[in-house]
């Protein structure tokens, strides 16, 4: 008769995700049991993670707010605090709102949003092509525009004055910071999508600064960032004259700065 383990290749998967530091390793080794086809199928995904890939590039998804949005390798893996992110914006969106997810990676958090309210004029950029090429997978559904470049920089001129929420997940990782992330991050995800410069806010304080040319009087600005940038980061929106707020997430450990543009500040000036 078969010893148990040769019916069921759970436990000694589970044994080897745990040996190469999966802290995760039974709720990983059913996600690979289940996308392996073939026990030499499930041997090369538990060998690869093990090598640091990330599980979600492994299993082609990451799951987000009960959704799941298509990775590939090099795209930056959509964060589960970053459901906090969404949460604040869609407690403001409404039906037929026009919003911009900038630093959009994978599309995860327009998708997200489109998902949770409805009719949305959707657009979403990003300075990576992988990621941008990944987002059109993912928000093909919602009929977004997507754009490749700097921030605002490919951004259409027609969107100025326009956008009523514009959410960034924009990098916030210190610069020296990067090399104690998990390895998972810091060897497989573009370093644009995590370094967000010496202090963790300098991307932020670029999107801030732009923000107001593009923002419909009364439009909202947020952006997620640590617990200990989140004060640096509404600073920033305030130099550019947006009015800043903090909402704190003690279970992710994070925070969403939200600022708003207040009636009659609009900038519509040229770039």
């Amino acid at each position: 008769m078969p010893a148990s383990s040769e019916l069921d290749p759970l436990p000694a998967t589970v044994a080897a995700l745990r040996a190469a530091g999966c802290v995760f390793a039974e709720e990983e080794a059913r996600l690979l049991l289940a996308a392996a086809g073939a026990p030499a199928e499930l041997a090369e995904l538990v060998r690869r993670r093990a090598a640091g890939l990330p599980l979600e590039v492994l299993l082609g998804w990451a799951e987000f707010c009960g959704l799941r949005v298509a990775v590939e390798p090099g795209v930056f893996v959509p964060r589960r605090r970053t459901e906090f992110l969404v949460a604040q914006a869609v407690a403001r969106v409404r039906p037929g709102s026009v919003v911009l997810d900038l630093c959009c990676g994978a599309g995860a958090v327009g998708m997200a949003i489109a998902a949770a309210v409805g009719r949305l004029e959707l657009h979403a950029a990003d300075i990576d092509p992988v990621a941008v090429r990944c987002a059109a997978r993912n928000l093909a559904s919602t009929g977004a525009q997507i754009y490749t470049g700097d921030l605002y920089d490919p951004l259409p001129p027609a969107l100025q004055g326009r956008i009523e929420i514009l959410a960034a997940n924009a990098p916030y990782v210190p610069t020296a910071a990067i090399g104690l992330m998990p390895p998972e991050a810091r060897d497989h995800e573009p370093r644009i999508a995590l370094d967000g410069g010496p202090d963790g806010v300098e991307v932020h304080r670029r999107v801030a600064a732009g923000a107001p040319r593009w923002l419909a009087p009364g439009g909202a600005l947020l952006i997620e960032a640590g617990q200990d940038q989140a004060e640096h980061t509404a600073a920033a929106m305030a130099a550019a004259g947006l009015v800043p707020s903090i909402t704190r997430s003690e279970e992710w450990a994070c925070a969403v700065v939200l600022g708003t543009l207040p009636p009659g500040e609009q900038d519509v000036g040229l770039p």
